[in-house]
């Protein structure tokens, strides 16, 4: 029961930290330059987490979140607008 409540606890930050990501993407992207590709990355990333949660209980909760938490501020920082800040930044 344990390792099936913690694997839902996993699923709703995953699903949480998602959200997000993709409300930050709209609203800076624009409507034509929404970045699909990474949010399948994202969404990928989440189903393998939480599957490895599920299936090896050696896992500690807040390990699987900070790691989804930082494989998100990963793909995010490939993103166009990131892209761009860095660039504007740089130059």
């Amino acid at each position: 029961m344990k390792r099936t409540i913690q694997t839902a606890i996993v699923a709703f930050f995953v699903v949480m930290i998602t959200a997000g990501f993709a409300f930050a993407a709209d609203a800076t992207a624009g409507a034509g330059n929404f970045p699909y590709f990474h949010l399948g990355c994202l969404i990928m990333g989440g189903l393998t987490i939480t599957s490895l949660k599920y299936r090896f209980q050696g896992i500690y909760l807040s390990e699987a979140v900070g790691s989804f938490a930082l494989y998100a501020v990963f793909v995010a920082l490939f993103t166009a607008p990131v892209i761009e800040a860095v660039k504007g930044l740089v130059s």
